[in-house]
């Protein structure tokens, strides 16, 4: 049985892994193989905690975990009081862009903000709502008046003022549009105002499209865009520590997207901005900030498309050259996550059979001794040393369960033996390495 797991977190993990997806709760209980990486990962915390800032690239090949372990990241972030959030790289979210592509990126980062008492996501309304009180109480004392009268619409003009010179002691660039924004957040919150809050929510995601109509809705000149929204990000850090909180972390998941990207020029500009984040975190521009980027091989070495095609971020990324499989290096830029042994799989499959029991409420008839003879047919099956991958690995294993949850009959000798192994990269990057090779 596994420990303190929750019924939510149980079908989480079932649901979201039989789907080929990782769960956003609950992946402390599937965890095998990466204490050392996490033990790095929590010292890194510190040094975030403390004021530094830090960007870490986490590579290896497709199903090889680097989704899993930046929601695990999340999970051990969170319990050390850090907001944390995820996006994905797709063809259209982006870190540099002219075409909206940019805070694209930027609102889907916005929209999954965590904290430990909505792990899910969608905790930006609580942080405002948070902060707002901070001000109301601060406020209140200052001046003193009543917490409960401090909360009429006289003292509004109070509060307000209160508003933006906190925020102009925290933020540098956009910090007049900010702060006005959050005081119509907070107008729409006193006076029970919905539409008044949800457009300032609207504008804080940078999900305005023209200033004509933040303008008409909000009385702000601009709106965030591809240009500075980088700048609302260490601008949110801020606010967020101000609050209490130890830092900012953001993870960024499929950067292969970025190498995918037809235009050599349009690529440049994205890696150019990654390299704007790497010095801003390892000179000590910023404050508490917290970068994750999850990629393949491809992504981080190829010369003619990846991070290694421009020279900058190759001198910065380029693995410690006295690291071995055997001695590893944790607390460099570049983590490389090398697959787990067949001893972690069997690890893990048994701790999948116990939530799964755990689940559905029942007792699947597979021993040990099965686990071993499934592992052994599906490693054995000709491409598994080339194709097969943890992910798929979980899925079969799920799948088996579930056939035999349903059909108590059913020979799971039988099912073994119907494993077959496919390529689950996708069909895009290997045309793409295919006209590289011409």
């Amino acid at each position: 049985m596994i420990d303190n797991i929750k019924p939510k977190e149980a079908t989480s993990i079932i649901n979201s892994l039989l789907g080929g997806v990782v769960p956003k709760i609950g992946v402390q209980h599937i965890t095998v193989g990466r204490s050392e990486e996490i033990a790095a990962f929590v010292t890194a915390l510190e040094d975030v905690k403390n004021g530094h800032s830090m960007a870490k690239f986490w590579i290896g090949d497709f199903g090889s975990g680097k989704s899993f372990m930046l929601h695990l990241l999340n999970t051990v972030a969170l319990k050390q009081k850090f907001v944390v959030t995820n996006a994905d790289f797709t063809p259209d979210n982006r870190l540099y862009s002219n075409d909206g592509k940019g805070v694209m990126l930027y609102s889907a980062i916005m929209d999954n903000i965590s904290i430990q008492t909505k792990p899910e996501g969608g905790a930006l309304p609580t942080l405002l709502e948070k902060w707002i009180e901070q001000i109301i109480t601060k406020t209140a004392e200052e001046n003193k008046v009543s917490l409960t009268s401090i909360r009429d619409e006289q003292y509004l003009d109070l509060i307000q003022k209160s508003i933006m010179k906190t925020i102009s002691k925290i933020t540098e660039v956009g910090g007049f549009d900010f702060g006005t924004v959050i005081m119509k957040y907070y107008e729409g919150y006193i006076k029970d105002d919905e539409q008044l809050r949800r457009n300032a929510l609207k504008w804080l995601k940078g999900e305005y499209r023209t200033k004509t109509e933040a303008k008409q809705e909000l009385g702000v000149r601009e709106i965030i865009n591809d240009l500075n929204y980088y700048d609302m990000l260490k601008n949110f850090c801020k606010l967020f520590v101000s609050m209490g909180y130890s830092g900012f972390m953001i993870n960024l998941d499929e950067a292969i997207n970025l190498y995918k990207i037809s235009t050599s020029v349009m690529r440049e500009k994205n890696y150019e901005k990654i390299l704007t984040i790497y010095n801003d975190c390892f000179q000590g521009k910023v404050a508490n900030l917290f970068f994750n980027f999850a990629g393949t091989r491809e992504f981080l070495e190829n010369e003619r498309r990846g991070l290694f095609s421009y020279h900058a971020l190759k001198s910065r990324l380029e693995t410690n050259k006295f690291e071995t499989l055997e001695i590893r290096d944790f607390a460099q830029p570049v983590i490389r996550l090398m697959p787990l042994d067949h001893n972690e799989i069997f690890v893990l499959l048994n701790k999948l059979k116990a939530i799964f029991d755990f689940n559905y409420k029942t007792n699947i008839d597979i021993s040990d001794y099965d686990i071993q003879q499934f592992m052994e047919e599906i490693f054995n099956k000709p491409g598994a040393s080339e194709f097969l991958t943890p992910r798929e690995v979980i899925r079969d294993f799920l799948n088996i369960l579930n056939i035999i949850r349903q059909n108590p009959s059913v020979d799971k000798n039988i099912l073994f033996g119907e494993i077959e192994i496919s390529d689950e990269r996708p069909d895009e990057l290997s045309l793409i390495d295919s006209i590289e090779e011409l």
